[in-house]
């Protein structure tokens, strides 16, 4: 069945995102979810706009995705990224690519033109040369922020407890849709954590874990401490609360509050259904999101002239979109 209105949400990953770059990155989540809503009004899929959300977050060095990924102990960049559609359930993942632009439209190839579901990083950049996805050099990926992270990281790292901190690490983009045909689809991206191991898998690949999409149930994109998100496979587990009778917003809160009773990790989630309802909610000190369409339980309709977004527990700023 048609949808008369799609929806778009995005986030900007949930940690203790400093305050003198809080309001820009809120403000970058919102531009890149309006880029997904024009596609959408246009008549584009789902698949289309996340994926097109993911990239203009991953070309911003604010976020740790793409452009603006982490270290590891080798000084180099791991990134990971998936995306799925919720109609034949299809999907793709990319874990540890290397020097890729945008590792969420590697993803999409996986999907689109093998017959798996993951790729390692070593076959998923030779899917990308195959395709011509933009490569970049390290020097790109590897912001100041980041080497001072790294810095920091290696002058204290016998104490990785606070460095890994759940509530405070950097993390993942992503994004679900609902587009005119009534299908929902999720994306999902991350360079990692300060100073990981090399070969370390990041949940944002993962699907289940770092996003989920069933038009029966939830789109899903979760943010947070990567284990525990595996540990309990967030994304999935926010779902089956939906197919029990949730809504996306008692889905999100159920499936984060597990993680954080089961594995003391700390995260976010931003959901959606084919009804376009949305859920939203996290664990950590902030998360930017931001909603076009769709329906949020703290508001009326959101409706297609107006975007609700925030940054802060219990935020809720909405605005006019022209779209």
């Amino acid at each position: 069945m048609a949808n008369k209105l799609p929806v778009m949400v995005a986030h900007g990953g949930a940690w203790a995102v400093p305050d003198a770059t809080s309001e820009e990155t809120l403000q970058c989540v919102k531009n890149a979810a309006k880029i997904g809503y024009r596609i959408l009004l246009q008549g584009g899929s789902c698949i289309d706009a996340v994926v097109a959300v993911v990239s203009a977050l991953e070309d911003n060095p604010l976020y740790d995705a793409g452009k603006g990924s982490l270290l590891t102990t080798n000084k180099d960049i791991e990134m990971h990224a998936m995306v799925m559609k919720g109609d034949t359930m299809k999907c793709g993942g990319v874990l540890g690519v290397q020097r890729v632009k945008n590792p969420v439209q590697v993803a999409r190839l996986v999907m689109e033109k093998t017959e798996h579901c993951m790729l390692d990083g070593e076959n998923s950049l030779s899917l990308a040369k195959e395709h011509n996805v933009p490569e970049m050099p390290l020097e790109y990926f590897v912001t100041d922020s980041a080497q001072k992270e790294f810095d920091t990281f290696m002058k204290y790292r016998n104490c990785v407890d606070t460095l890994f901190n759940s509530k405070r690490d950097h993390d993942t983009v992503g994004a679900v849709a609902l587009d005119l045909d009534g299908n929902v689809a999720c994306a999902t991206s991350t360079g990692g954590i300060t100073g990981q191991m090399p070969g370390r898998v990041s949940d944002s690949g993962i699907p289940g874990s770092g996003g989920f999409a069933d038009n029966n149930s939830l789109a899903v994109s979760s943010t947070g401490h990567g284990e525990s998100i595996i540990k309990v496979s967030l994304a999935r587990l926010a779902s089956l609360h939906s197919e029990q009778g949730c809504s996306p917003q008692e889905s999100v809160n159920k499936a984060l509050k597990f993680m954080k009773d089961r594995t003391e990790g700390h995260g976010g989630a931003i959901a959606l259904d084919k009804k376009g309802r949305v859920g939203i909610g996290f664990t950590t000190i902030k998360m930017s999101w931001a909603v076009i369409g769709g329906k949020l339980e703290l508001t009326e309709n959101n409706g297609q002239n107006r975007i609700a977004y925030g940054i802060l527990p219990n935020e809720l700023r909405v605005e006019q979109f022209e779209s």
